[in-house]
C-alpha cells in the first residue's frame, strides 16, 4: 500500500467532510456592471415590478385599481344578520337529522351527545348539536341536544318521544309598532263676512 493512498476505513470527521455533489453558488446580482447582471439586475427600468416585494402581492390585487369585489353591488351576505350562517354571524352547530336517529338507534333509546359520538353521527361533544326534522321517526326516543328545529320537536313528540334542549332558543325581540303620526288638522274655514249693506239711496 502506497504511502499517499488514503486508507479505505478512514473515519468521517470535520476535516474530511465533502458534499456528495459539487455545489454551484447562485449568481449574486446587483454587484456592478461586470457581473453579468449589473446596473438594473435583470429587473428592467423603474416600475412596480422593479421594487422589493412586488412579486408577493395578494390574490385579487389590481395594481391599486378599485378591485372587482368592491366595484360590484352589495347584497345580503356576510354582513347581514339574516343571512346566517355566513360571515361574522356564523352559527357553530352540527346538524343531525331525524332519519339518522331512526336508522341508528333502537326503540326506547336514550339519545345523548355521548351516544351520538359513539354511533359516529358527530365527531365530538365540543360543538353544539342541533336536531333537524328531515326524515320520519317512528321510534320512541329520548333526545338530549343543544337545540331542536320546530319540525323535529313536533315529530319526536308525536312519536311518543321526549325532547330536552340544553340551550334555550333565542327569542327575537319584538319591535314596538311605529305610532302613526297624527294627521295634520285641516284649517277651519274662515266664517264668511257679510258684505256691508248698500247705503240707502238718497231720497
Amino acid at each position: 500500500m502506497a504511502e499517499n493512498d488514503e486508507p479505505t476505513d478512514e473515519r468521517i470527521s470535520l476535516s474530511n467532510l465533502r458534499p456528495a455533489q459539487a455545489r454551484k453558488d447562485r449568481k449574486r446580482i446587483g454587484r456592478g456592471l461586470g457581473s453579468g447582471k449589473g446596473r438594473y439586475s435583470g429587473r428592467g427600468v423603474k416600475g412596480q415590478k422593479s421594487r422589493a416585494g412586488s412579486h408577493r402581492m395578494r390574490a385579487g390585487f389590481e395594481g391599486g385599481q378599485m378591485p372587482i369585489y368592491m366595484r360590484l353591488g352589495k347584497r345580503r351576505g356576510s354582513t347581514s344578520k339574516d343571512a346566517m350562517p355566513i360571515g361574522p354571524f356564523m352559527t357553530h352547530t352540527v346538524a343531525v337529522n331525524l332519519r339518522d336517529l331512526e336508522r341508528v338507534f333502537d326503540d326506547g333509546a336514550d339519545v345523548t351527545l355521548e351516544a351520538l359520538v359513539e354511533k359516529g353521527l358527530i365527531r365530538n361533544t365540543r360543538t353544539d348539536v342541533k336536531i333537524l326534522g328531515m326524515g320520519e321517526v317512528t321510534k320512541k326516543l329520548t333526545v338530549t341536544a343543544h337545540a331542536f328545529s320546530a319540525t323535529a320537536r313536533e315529530k319526536l313528540e308525536k312519536a311518543g318521544g321526549k325532547v330536552t334542549a340544553l340551550r334555550e332558543p333565542k327569542q327575537e325581540k319584538k319591535r314596538a309598532p311605529k305610532k302613526a303620526r297624527p294627521a295634520a288638522a285641516e284649517p277651519e274655514p274662515e266664517p264668511e263676512t257679510a258684505e256691508p249693506e248698500a247705503e240707502a239711496e238718497e231720497e
